[in-house]
């Protein structure tokens, strides 16, 4: 049978990358291109191989997974990254959003969900462990409420909304502009067209209102 998916596996421990290797060589249709126990070589390994998947662990030594999405992300691979992680944590699940990580498991998964999880976002689309789906679900009711208390929330562009997303998260409009590839005065003319549409008035006025409402952002 052809190959249908090749993936690139960084996990730093040697007895858990195996296990990963072994049930995903298993499944007919995937290869595992190249292993890597630092997030320097999985970095090279994405660039020179060109997976369809990339699996990282986020906590890897010399580049965690976080700062590879990111430079994935900035270069436009076309790979589908998904994290494996032992953190139900709600802050890194939004930053995995935010850089486009499709695949988001816990490394309490069984073989057959990394299956699942490789094949789905091989196909564009994403998966979720099961306690990160219940937070989505959470979080989404949270939104809901939250543009219904604040209905001018809904008069905001695309990039508008992303703008105040990471105001919320304390980034300044010189580390927005890098993180969106903009202009910092883009950014600084985004941010007055915020402030007029929220009816937001004073120098620090739209980052307290950012940060007070971080968690529906």
């Amino acid at each position: 049978m052809a190959t249908d998916i090749r993936i690139v596996i960084a996990e730093d421990q040697p007895f858990f990358r195996d296990g990963l290797k072994r049930a995903l060589q298993a499944e007919p249709g995937f290869e595992v291109v190249a292993e890597a126990a630092d997030g320097v070589s999985a970095m090279e390994a994405i660039r020179t191989l060109a997976p369809d998947v990339a699996i990282l662990d986020i906590g890897l030594p010399g580049m965690d997974g976080c700062a590879i999405a990111r430079q994935v992300r900035d270069e436009r691979l076309p790979v589908a990254i998904a994290f494996l992680t032992i953190y139900d944590d709600g802050d890194i699940f939004e930053k995995a959003l935010e850089w486009d990580v499709r695949g988001y498991m816990l490394k309490d998964c069984t073989d057959a969900d990394v299956v699942r999880c490789v094949r789905t976002i091989a196909e564009g689309h994403h998966f979720t462990s099961p306690a990160m789906t219940t937070y989505l679900v959470n979080r989404t009711r949270r939104i809901e409420r939250f543009v219904h208390d604040v209905p001018a929330l809904q008069r905001l562009t695309r990039q508008e909304r992303s703008i105040l997303t990471l105001i919320a998260q304390g980034r300044t409009s010189k580390e927005i502009a890098g993180d969106l590839g903009i202009a910092q005065k883009t950014v600084d003319a985004h941010r007055s067209n915020i402030c007029r549409k929220l009816e937001v008035h004073g120098n620090y006025a739209l980052t307290r209102f950012a940060m007070q409402h971080r968690e529906e952002l």
